[in-house]
């Protein structure tokens, strides 16, 4: 089997809608999910679809829908997420949860709500996007690597208990992309405390983070490593778009933790 049908979450801007009208150009025809369930400008090929990926019911009525339509889905691409910002002290149990919901179990149960379908098919593509920080940690964006390490280790779990079954999984682990999700990132409450410890060195290193994703690469470059396994008979389990990335990646493997550690100190 080929994959002819796609669902993309967060499939209403940047990456997710990057991949959604590059999939689209390839002849894969995408839902992408979002919960507005809007897709602007419209392009063909390319069908919006109301979902929120942290209600599990939501999800397996958008599966249900597509199903409905195409009597298949072929592969699903796990996008949705969002990001928080501020120190590790003081961080609520609140605010650490709320950036693994959408990012974790959101994937989680997307991933869960199509695998029937493709179990009962005997094919399958499964894509989460991570992140290079989920091998790289920053300051001051502990729980996004956390949550992205999480999202790594399960994708690459999920591909061990497949083998042999006809799904596939693959993780994509961007670095800076030029997107929405930089003025949409949220601040704990800790990042903006006046008399935080951590106050300039914040400020200093916020504007570092947002120089670097801002002038990062442009998301049709996460669509393209997206389409390119898609249409691969194997997938790879691990991708990362880029060499200098994949350079970085490297050298984390090589150098000591805490030389690792100081480096970063020095660079944010």
């Amino acid at each position: 089997m080929k994959v002819k049908i796609a669902l993309v979450t967060g499939g209403s801007s940047g990456i997710g809608a990057a991949t959604a009208r590059l999939l689209a150009g390839s002849g894969i025809k995408v839902y992408a999910g979002s919960r507005r369930g809007t897709f602007d400008p419209a392009c063909d090929g390319v069908v919006p679809l109301r979902l929120d990926v942290n209600d599990a019911a939501s999800l397996e009525a958008a599966v249900k829908e597509i199903l409905s339509r195409e009597g298949r889905l072929d592969a699903v691409v796990c996008n949705a997420g969002n990001g928080i910002y501020g120190p590790v002290e003081g961080t609520t149990e609140e605010e650490a949860r709320f950036q693994f919901e959408t990012n974790y179990f959101g994937a989680l149960k997307t991933i869960q709500a199509c695998l029937p379908t493709f179990r009962a098919q005997g094919f399958g593509r499964i894509i989460t996007i991570t992140s290079v920080m989920a091998l790289l940690q920053l300051p001051f964006q502990g729980f996004y690597s956390s949550v992205k390490a999480a999202l790594l280790s399960l994708t690459e779990s999920l591909a061990l208990e497949l083998k042999g079954t006809g799904i596939q999984a693959c993780s994509i682990l961007p670095g800076d992309v030029s997107t929405g999700f930089t003025s949409a990132r949220k601040m704990n409450e800790a990042a903006g405390e006046e008399h935080s410890p951590y106050k300039d060195w914040m400020q200093r290193n916020l504007q570092k983070v947002e120089k670097d994703e801002l002038g990062g690469m442009a998301p049709e470059v996460i669509a393209n490593a997206v389409l390119k396994q898609l249409k691969k008979k194997k997938m790879a389990l691990r991708v990362i778009p880029r060499l200098d990335y994949k350079l970085v990646a490297f050298l984390v493997r090589l150098v000591p933790s805490k030389l690792k550690l100081a480096i970063i100190r020095m660079l944010y």
